[in-house]
């Protein structure tokens, strides 16, 4: 009988097993074999329940290593304090996080409505030449690592970490303030659209949409993500001026992770 690939995430120098429909019983003999192939890797945890709540958090369980949650991770250039037992974070995302990156054009201001310990913001804010970058998060752990990792990067002119719920924040304070919008939150994304279209300033702007979604044989992720977006946008005054997506990953069986990017024109009265 074969078994079965543990997976893992290693975040810094601490690996997390993800978690399995039926745990294996010597986890300490998994963990040992994630030290020897990842000499640097000092703590192994394995996850015990999936992520959930408004913060995003999951419980952990130490299996192997040093005693320890928290951890530095680097990725891009980039330092990210982070506590992998009080915030969300995933190192499968650093190839979105520079694409994202890399279509910032100069002197443009960007809101991350959910922006966790900062990775999009501060990848941003290293890789471009953004005028500013908005942070905000409603978790307060993981905003105080943001704020320590904008200081940790040296980007504390350009990035300004805010706490509290996204769509109140825009409506107070950042309204048609955005050149481009970040929607890093799949699971709130499209509920959020309206806040983001309100971000946006009066021409042409950009919002990068992330979803969860499932999909069976036949059926395309990115189209019904489309959809979902396209029936939001429909109670705008908006124009779809160019869109692209792509599947960033896939997150269980007919499951996948999906972006759209999309440049939106709102429309002027006299173009009815």
């Amino acid at each position: 009988m074969n078994t079965p690939t543990i997976a893992y995430d290693i975040i810094g120098d601490i690996a997390v097993i993800k978690p399995i429909p039926r745990p294996q019983a010597n986890s300490t003999k998994s963990a040992r074999k994630i030290i020897e192939a990842n000499r640097h890797v000092r703590t192994v945890l394995r996850q015990t329940t999936p992520v959930s709540g408004e913060h995003r958090t999951r419980d952990l369980e130490w299996i192997l290593g040093e005693k320890k949650t928290e951890t530095v991770h680097r990725e891009h250039g980039c330092q990210f304090k982070v506590d992998v037992a009080k915030v969300y974070f995933s190192p499968r995302l650093l190839h979105e996080r520079i694409r994202v990156a890399r279509k910032v054009v100069p002197h443009e201001t960007v809101i991350n409505m959910f922006a966790g310990v900062g990775c999009f913001s501060i990848i941003i804010a290293k890789h471009s030449q953004a005028s500013g970058v908005f942070s905000i998060d409603i978790s307060p752990e993981a905003t105080r690592y943001a704020f320590e990792n904008v200081c940790l990067n040296k980007v504390a002119g350009r990035v300004s970490t805010i706490l509290g719920d996204s769509k109140t924040i825009i409506e107070l304070h950042l309204r048609a303030r955005a050149d481009r919008v970040l929607m890093p939150l799949p699971a709130r994304a499209i509920e959020y659209m309206d806040a983001a279209i309100e971000a946006l300033k009066p021409k042409l702007g950009n919002i990068h949409v992330y979803d969860f979604v499932h999909a069976r044989n036949g059926e395309s992720p990115l189209q019904k993500t489309f959809d979902r977006i396209a029936s939001r946008l429909s109670q705008f005054e908006l124009s779809v001026v160019q869109s692209g997506a792509r599947i960033v990953r896939t997150i269980g069986p007919n499951w996948y992770q999906t972006v759209v990017d999309i440049t939106l024109e709102k429309m002027s009265r006299t173009n009815l």
